[in-house]
């Protein structure tokens, strides 16, 4: 099941997200102070691109003192925005009942776009 719902969700605009967020993400990385953020745009790209079947893992040293201050900076910079922007898609599909599992990938994903040092999916 969960190739089938990948398989859609790259059909149905998660190439597309994925690509924006990696092309974004090397973009960001042009700057040396950027160089962070652009690996954590690029590692949100990756998981955009096949959700289904995947879970947000928290890693050992997830609440580090650097880890904290890099996930304050990214929340106050982008990971508002991008939050916003899953939940927003999220209600939009959740209107529908096939767009339902769509909706359980973006409400999967807010969680890795507000915090993403020390998560990872998986």
């Amino acid at each position: 099941m969960s190739l089938l719902g990948n398989i859609l969700w790259l059909i149905f605009g998660g190439l597309i997200a994925g690509l924006g967020y990696i092309i974004g993400g090397l973009l960001i990385c042009l700057t040396i102070i950027g160089i962070p953020f652009g690996i954590q745009t690029m590692k949100i790209g990756v998981a955009t691109l096949t959700p289904f079947g995947k879970e947000i893992v928290e890693l050992e040293d997830s609440n580090s003192t650097l880890r904290i201050i890099f996930n304050v900076i990214w929340i106050l910079l982008f990971g508002w925005e991008i939050a916003i922007a899953h939940a927003g898609s999220a209600l939009i599909l959740a209107i529908t009942i096939i767009g339902i599992p769509f909706a359980v990938q973006h409400v999967k994903l807010i969680p890795l776009a507000l915090l993403p040092f020390g998560r990872d999916l998986r």
